[in-house]
């Protein structure tokens, strides 16, 4: 497999998307945006290695601001997993105490100060679940996981852990209540990417698949029916109201996004301003008001973000920086009380280099700090 091949492969997993063929996107009206739209304000980055890029991003406050990704992705040897933390000031990177070592880390969740948890994957060939705060993380071994098992999300609260991915190509659901640790399988053939607030969403390898925990057990619900849909994301604000974003697949190059929302009875789909960006991460106020980061190709060397309320959806866009040829944001979090998102991803230069990137966005009035 050649360098730029093993390239193109890996952005296929970080970005999950399922083509990097750029298109030229339809016309297309964007709404009336808001008075309060937020406009970019600051690139920066957390210093990761040479070819890093982050997968994940959540915060708790303005100064307790939590991410995951990996670094030196294109050395078997070298690459690593990596957890960092904003502390209000500044970026740190938070020890892994483990001799095994975590690969990739796609997710986080934040139950409590002191009870983090990330998933990924582990370079024994298991999954890879890690707990910890920021004196630092150790891995975390639930009965019940085997290789080939594979983890994308993650959810927590005080005193329950909730994990989902794939295994023999069915949903995987593990679920974990002090030291006792379950997994279940979904009925559907497929993959779990995301899970919050009781919903996990992901797709059967050929349209979008969500299910919901009912009574204990995990159940799929009824979706729009759309060939080659999937789901990579959702955020949950209540049990009637929701938003899961990810794409539709026409073919090779084709992609085209996909946004559907939770009214407390049904799941709809919602048309959005862009008619060939790959979406992946998603993130709200709690009040109606989200955020939705990925790539477009159309202008790819910007970072690319939509602003949805009321059923309406605007786009925001960054800067272009010389010598970036693209940018994706693979995930999003809102500043509590800031009124102020962050976005992490990474953005490929000239040279075909990965560098991860902090992307900061509100309201004009506000100076954000990264």
């Amino acid at each position: 497999m050649t360098r730029r091949y093993q390239r193109r492969a890996l952005s296929f997993i970080l970005a999950t998307s399922v083509a990097l063929t750029q298109v030229t996107p339809a016309a297309h009206a964007e709404p009336r945006r808001p008075s309060t739209m937020e406009a970019w304000q600051q690139s920066t980055s957390v210093r990761l290695q040479a070819d890093g890029s982050l997968s994940d991003v959540l915060a708790v406050s303005s100064n307790d601001v939590w991410a995951v990704g990996q670094q030196e992705i294109w050395d078997v040897w070298k690459n690593r997993g990596t957890i960092r933390h904003w502390n209000g000031s500044g970026w740190s990177e938070i020890s892994i105490r483990d001799a095994t070592a975590a690969g990739s880390l796609r997710a986080l969740a934040v139950a409590g100060p002191s009870d983090v948890w990330a998933v990924g994957d582990g370079h024994d060939g298991l999954p890879y679940l890690a707990h910890g705060d920021v004196g630092g993380f150790d891995r975390v071994r639930p009965q019940g996981l085997r290789a080939g098992d594979w983890l994308g999300g993650v959810d927590a609260k005080a005193g329950r852990v909730v994990a989902v991915g794939s295994r023999d190509k069915q949903g995987l659901i593990l679920t974990g209540q002090g030291n006792s640790w379950s997994v279940q399988q979904t009925k559907e053939k497929g993959a779990l990417y995301a899970v919050a607030g009781g919903f996990a969403v992901g797709d059967t390898g050929s349209a979008p698949l969500i299910v919901h925990n009912s009574g204990g057990s995990w159940k799929s619900m009824p979706v729009p029916s759309i060939p080659g849909g999937y789901l990579r994301d959702l955020q949950v604000d209540n049990a009637k109201r929701a938003v899961a974003v990810g794409g539709v697949y026409h073919g090779p190059g084709d992609v085209s996004p996909l946004v559907l929302t939770w009214n407390g009875k049904r799941w709809s789909e919602q048309s959005v301003p862009v008619a060939d960006a790959r979406l992946y991460g998603v993130t709200g106020d709690g009040k109606g008001r989200y955020w939705i980061t990925g790539y477009d190709p159309a202008r790819a060397a910007e970072p690319f973000m939509l602003r949805c309320e009321k059923g309406e959806c605007a786009t925001i866009r960054g800067g272009a920086k010389q010598g970036r040829s693209s940018v994706r944001l693979q995930a999003v979090a809102y500043l509590p009380g800031k009124g102020m998102v962050w976005a992490v991803g990474h953005a490929v230069d000239t040279r075909d280099r990965y560098t991860d990137v902090v992307e900061s966005f509100a309201p004009k009035t506000t100076t954000a700090k990264s």
